[in-house]
């Protein structure tokens, strides 16, 4: 079977492999397409498809995108973007403002408690990193405060722990017709990651696609397969193409790979052809 990856992140936000190294591993692992989907920034996609020049292996130009619905960030991503659309461009760097504002506002927290960190130790080294909460996992683990970054999530870093804080508000209906703007394919990641109970995301699920959602990421790394076959019947429901990916991030989360993920995930290569079928039937300039 031929194995697609539709979730995949770089150095460009918080994955710990540079978009070189990340689409040469996903070919080494024999996969037939991949989608670079670092956190709100298409600053890695040039060098990815510059890498995937000579292989024979499809480089999708993505993106994750946050925004809040009911108060919970969630995370929407973009296939086949133009990521050089000017709209989505200034969009990203708007979201890039409030994204470093969020950051800075945490920092202090954490810098007002006595936790030395730093802004240096927040970019590894790699300046121009979109900062995420990862980013402060790591620096917490570096600097001896915790003693996983799964520890610094669940102490310090998820919605209901004291140094999380929230960013300015993006809307789902936002971030929807940017990227349907930029000629994307937009999709819900990891739907059951926000904790809405099934109704919940049902309900969630049929407000995007209200606004442009054209798929749903039922095959993802925190899915078991009962909750897969659930998510693949609420997307047949709506009408919505079936996607799946990793959600790799390299050292971060050592216990997932490119293209197979937690619990045997795998994701057949069918899916994609559905997709593209899918922005064709659209008009959506792809086929």
């Amino acid at each position: 079977m031929k194995l697609i990856d539709l979730h995949i992140h770089s150095t460009a936000s918080d994955g710990s492999l540079t978009p070189t190294e990340v689409v040469n591993r996903a070919n080494d692992l024999g996969l037939t397409a991949m989608a670079l989907t670092d956190h709100d920034t298409v600053a890695g996609i040039d060098e990815a498809l510059e890498a995937a020049k000579d292989l024979d292996m499809e480089v999708i130009p993505g993106i994750e995108v946050s925004c809040i619905y009911k108060g919970k960030e969630i995370h929407i991503l973009g296939l086949y973007i133009d990521h050089k659309d000017p709209k989505l461009l200034s969009f990203l760097k708007e979201a890039s403002r409030k994204r470093y504002d969020r950051n800075m506002e945490m920092l202090a927290a954490f810098n007002k408690d006595g936790f030395e960190i730093t802004e240096e130790d927040l970019l590894c080294g790699n300046p121009g990193t979109v900062i995420t909460r990862a980013h402060f996992a790591r620096a917490l683990l570096k600097n001896g405060y915790v003693t996983s970054v799964d520890q610094a999530f669940k102490k310090y870093l998820n919605p209901d722990r004291p140094y999380y804080r929230s960013r300015e508000l993006i809307t789902p209906e936002e971030v929807l017709a940017t990227l349907l703007g930029a000629g994307g394919f937009p999709v819900l990641a990891h739907p059951l990651q926000y904790k809405l109970g099934w109704a919940g995301t049902e309900e969630l699920v049929s407000m995007l696609t209200d606004h442009g959602l054209r798929g749903l990421e039922c095959f993802h790394s925190s899915n078991n397969q009962d909750e897969s076959g659930k998510l693949r019947k609420l997307a047949k429901k709506y009408s919505l193409a079936l996607t799946g990916g990793s959600d790799f991030h390299g050292a971060a989360k050592p216990d997932i790979e490119i293209g197979s993920g937690r619990g045997g995930l795998r994701v057949s290569a069918l899916y994609l052809d559905d997709i593209k079928l899918s922005m064709f039937m659209a008009g959506m300039g792809r086929s």
